[in-house]
């Protein structure tokens, strides 16, 4: 009996260990106005890029102006962060007539893309030692 309980707690603390290997991500959401709402704080892997699904995130009701730290304990590896102020709180993230977001958003690189984000250009890396970023968000004015 006293093997099976020794194995069971190897096998349980090598599917532990990958987790504890993981690094931190520190986001900071910069420029936040008081629009009411939620800000939501995606992160995605590469192959839940620009959908609805992410590996983590973290939403803040009614949040206020100024800035708002997140934090993130991931596997190392690339990921995006994108932020999306549902500033009328009804789940869709606004287009205008033209197209443009027409709620505030934010990610890594946005205020340099030219054209539609792609993962190369917005992503970060995270080591085991953790990463930190910010990015303002853009709000149509």
């Amino acid at each position: 009996m006293r093997h099976a309980r020794t194995t069971t707690i190897a096998l349980a603390a090598a599917l532990i260990a990958p987790l504890a290997s993981a690094g931190t991500l520190t986001f900071t959401v910069d420029g936040v106005e008081a629009r009411g709402g939620t800000l939501y704080v995606g992160v995605q892997t590469e192959e839940q890029f620009m959908e609805w699904d992410g590996i983590e995130g973290e939403s803040i009701a009614e949040p206020t102006a100024g800035s708002h730290n997140v934090t993130f304990d991931l596997p190392a590896g690339d990921y995006s962060v994108s932020v999306w102020h549902d500033q009328n709180d009804d789940g869709d993230f606004g287009l205008s007539e033209s197209g443009m977001p027409a709620e505030g958003w934010a990610m890594l690189n946005g205020t340099k893309l030219r054209g539609a984000p792609t993962f190369e250009a917005v992503k970060i890396n995270v080591t085991d030692a953790g990463a930190s970023a910010s990015e303002t968000v853009i709000y149509p004015r």
